[in-house]
This record gives structure tokens, sequence and C-alpha cells, in this order.
């Protein structure tokens, strides 16, 4: 346990350094479920007109779970196992469901066995951080 609380302490140092980059990142511990959706809108509509997934069936494949640690009313900073790169999408999915967003990867900090990401939302998400 007490490795547990290491890790997730440089973890959360790691990203605070790119939360430097976004003036209203606000802390936050939010567990997520994150997916690799396919973010191709022109297909979706396509296929929606031969009887296929419509524009807002967006497939996605499961990334990984993480935790954001910091948050503003467009974005949220987490770190991740695997690579994303500057412009992929994802959908982030809180567990009690309540957050469950498309967005775009808007920054990237590449560290050993980890990356540090910001993903801004698509579209407006009302009230998903409240600041007091």
């Amino acid at each position: 346990m007490p490795n547990q609380a290491t890790a997730h302490a440089l973890e959360q140092g790691m990203v605070s350094r790119l939360a430097r980059f976004f003036p209203e990142a606000t802390p936050v511990r939010i567990p997520i479920k994150l997916s690799r959706t396919n973010g191709n809108e022109n297909t979706n509509n396509r296929a929606s007109r031969n009887g296929g997934p419509s524009a807002h069936e967006n497939h996605s494949v499961f990334i990984q779970d993480t935790v954001i640690e910091f948050g503003t009313p467009h974005e949220v900073l987490f770190a991740v196992d695997r690579p994303l790169e500057f412009a992929d999408r994802v959908l982030v999915e809180s567990k009690d469901r309540a957050l469950r967003a498309e967005a775009s990867v808007v920054a990237v900090q590449y560290q050993p066995e980890r990356t540090i990401v910001a993903v801004r939302f698509l579209k407006p998400v009302p009230n998903w951080i409240v600041k007091s």
C-alpha cells in the first residue's frame, strides 16, 4: 500500500506540471474509464443513410481506467499507460456515468512508462466541475 501512495503522489506531480498551462485547472480525483473513439462523423453520417450506425453512435475501444487529476470547465488532465497523440479523440466516462463526454487531446507530455494528457471536450459539458 505505501508503494501505491508513493506512485500516485509522483503521478499527481507529473500531471500538476501540465496543469500549470491551464490556469483554470482545479485539483480533482475522479475515476474514469477512457476509450478511444473513431471520431469520424462523415463516415458515420454516410453509414446512417445506408442503415448503419448514426453519427451519435461513435464506436469506442477501451484504453484503460484512470483518474482525472485536474479539471477545468473545458478540459480534463490525467495520466495513462498507453501513448496518446495530439488530436486523438477519446470518450471520458466517470464510473457513475455523471460525466460522459467525447474529447480531443490538446496537450501531451511523455514520461517513462506514462503519458500525461490534457483533453478538451468537443461539446460543452455543463456543471461537470463546480468551483466555489
